[in-house]
């Protein structure tokens, strides 16, 4: 009988051990990070700028997997459901972590799905319009946004994005009425905009810059109250007229929620070194984005309780829907 039992546990205990032991190797073969987004955006920016490094500070090849649509919730779902090891990792915004699991029951992932493991960027947002509009200030938008009710079209990079809910907080504030065009990323929203299909989108940073110094997009404020040292030519909310509107943005990594806590500390040493190279920094900093690395992963968690419940709060205030 006792022999039984020993074998039975040593079968029981096997698979654990083995786990164990990958897990000590980690990472022993390429590593897959995932974004939420179309190539071209904020998101997807971020995940190459820290690319080189991160692959350097990991020891092993890291290549980036786009997998845009519904508000970055396809690759939240995708990354939720991968196996536990490390070896797929995902960049993500406030949209697919908070917003989308509050907003829409369909969706078959929760935040609980994913083990944080830390910030790593924080930008404003950038409200830009096309330049053939008579639109040069934020007086300008609230002027003609009042005169021709649902007449502007806003572009986001999806539902529930927080593009979209700068347009829904600005909207509330001022009493406007605009009308919601949702595309599956900041590239191809930004690119609405300078095609006129769109009169103007609050979008990322590094998504509306790069066009708002060649001339094909009119920026005409940030998001943030005060003016934000990354982008210093623009006037922040308070400035530009609209005091009340304070709005912040930032990508953290995650990793499905039962990543061993070895491997998830790996992870997260390897993005803070990837991030604090000199080159990174300045790279994400030329596109009006700065790094912003939490303590730790127990750090990041903290965080996103109190975050996520501005988000879902505004969404709900704004009576956003996410399908």
């Amino acid at each position: 009988m006792r022999t039984t039992r020993f074998i039975l546990a040593l079968c029981l205990s096997a698979p654990a051990m083995h786990a164990m032991a990958q897990s000590n190797d980690y990472p022993s073969r390429t590593v897959r990070v995932v974004v939420g987004f179309a190539p071209g955006g904020a998101a997807d920016f971020v995940a190459r700028a820290m690319n080189e490094a991160f692959s350097k500070a990991l020891g092993q090849t890291v290549v980036i997997d786009n997998k845009p649509g519904a508000g970055s919730s396809i690759a939240a779902d995708y990354v939720a459901k991968a196996p536990a090891d490390g070896y797929t990792i995902l960049i993500a915004s406030p949209s697919s972590i908070s917003i989308n699991p509050a907003l829409n029951p369909k969706l078959t992932y929760t935040p609980k799905d994913f083990k944080a493991v830390t910030k790593i960027t924080t930008s404003p947002l950038v409200l830009a319009v096309n330049p053939k509009t008579d639109i040069h200030s934020l007086g300008d938008l609230i002027k003609e946004a009042k005169a021709k009710p649902g007449a502007l079209n806003y572009s986001t990079s999806g539902n529930g994005s927080a593009p979209h809910l700068g347009a829904a907080l600005f909207t509330l504030l001022t009493g406007t009425d605009m009308t919601h065009v949702p595309y599956r990323g900041g590239a191809p929203a930004v690119q609405s905009v300078m095609a006129g299909d769109t009169q103007l989108t609050f979008g990322t940073s590094p998504s509306v810059l790069p066009f708002a110094k060649g001339g094909r997009l009119r920026a005409i404020a940030v998001s943030t109250r005060e003016k934000s040292s990354l982008v210093p030519d623009l006037p922040g909310m308070r400035e530009a007229g609209l005091p009340e509107y304070n709005l912040e943005f930032w990508y953290g990594v995650f990793v499905p929620a039962q990543t061993p806590a070895n491997v998830v500390k790996k992870i997260y040493e390897a993005t803070s070194a990837a991030m604090n190279q000199p080159n990174v920094k300045a790279a994400l900093a030329k596109e009006g984005t700065e790094v912003a690395l939490s303590a730790s992963p127990e750090a990041f968690e903290t965080f996103l309780v109190e975050d996520g419940e501005f988000w879902v709060k505004l969404a709900k205030g704004a009576n956003i829907t996410v399908d």
